[in-house]
């Protein structure tokens, strides 16, 4: 079950769950922290999972202007204050990758280790910036059906599409329960996130960089320059799978945390 504590002037919706060493969770555009529920159940039962959902998504309070990756990184930090929690292993999947390089590089003590899972350390082309103002625009006089309706094809892999309906519609159901102004919030502070290539050689936790073979929105070519650029960086790239294996591959996206857990310093 989900709590709430204050910050800033408003509430975060979190949740805590499981026993053993503590891995912050990080969830992706336009989803809140129930993304994770299945990577939850499969590894709480070696980790304890920490997550939150970033505001104006589930049950948070909006932000009230864009949605930068450095406050969602001050967020996780705070919620880590709130809970007396010292370090973390981060993993952050897509929005929450940028998220947690914000906070790799900012709260660089509070790390143990990293997950960057289905991201990307490049910052926004101007096409992209364009494009994500404009589908902003579009969030705010229709609802969130214009980005449903654009990236739910791309959120998940062929195989997906293909052969798994249930977790077509669960991914739908999902997106669609996000509130408009936040999705625009969001919007917004993706298009104008740092650019965190050159912070990559800085790394000096143990990092794991995985995409889905399916990837189309951050393909494996991604994954691979970040694992390349960050000193002993592991790449896995799981078959099967697009942009989001918290729904399609939670099992197998949990073993790679808990091997990353036995990698701690």
């Amino acid at each position: 079950m989900s709590r709430r504590f204050t910050r800033g002037g408003g509430t975060l919706d979190y949740e805590v769950r499981g026993d053993g060493p503590d891995v912050l969770l990080l969830h992706a555009f336009p989803f809140d922290l129930s993304m994770w529920d299945d990577v939850v159940v499969a590894l709480s039962p070696q980790a304890r999972c920490l997550r939150f959902s970033a505001r104006g998504f589930g049950a948070s309070s909006p932000a009230g202007a864009l949605l930068s990756m450095e406050g969602i990184a001050a967020d996780a930090v705070a919620l880590m204050d709130h809970l007396g929690v010292s370090r973390a292993l981060v993993c952050g999947l897509s929005m929450g990758g940028y998220a947690a390089l914000a906070m790799a590089r900012a709260h660089a003590m509070r790390v143990t280790g990293l997950a960057l899972c289905d991201t990307r350390a490049e910052a926004d082309s101007p096409e992209a910036r364009s494009s994500r103002s404009a589908l902003a625009a579009a969030v705010r006089a229709k609802g969130v059906a214009p980005v449903v309706e654009a990236m739910l094809p791309k959120l998940l892999g062929a195989t997906t599409h293909r052969e798994r309906p249930a977790v077509v519609a669960r991914t739908r159901a999902a997106m669609e329960r996000s509130a408009p102004n936040a999705v625009a919030d969001a919007l917004a502070g993706l298009a104008a996130r740092a650019d965190q290539t050159g912070f990559l050689r800085e790394i000096r936790v143990p990092t794991l960089c995985l995409a889905g073979e399916e990837d189309v929105l951050t393909p494996p070519a991604d994954a691979r320059r970040m694992a390349d650029a960050i000193p002993g960086a592991r790449l896995v790239l799981l078959p099967g799978s697009g942009h989001l294996p918290c729904f399609e591959a939670p099992e197998a996206l949990a073993e790679r945390l808990r091997e990353l857990l036995g990698a701690r310093p």
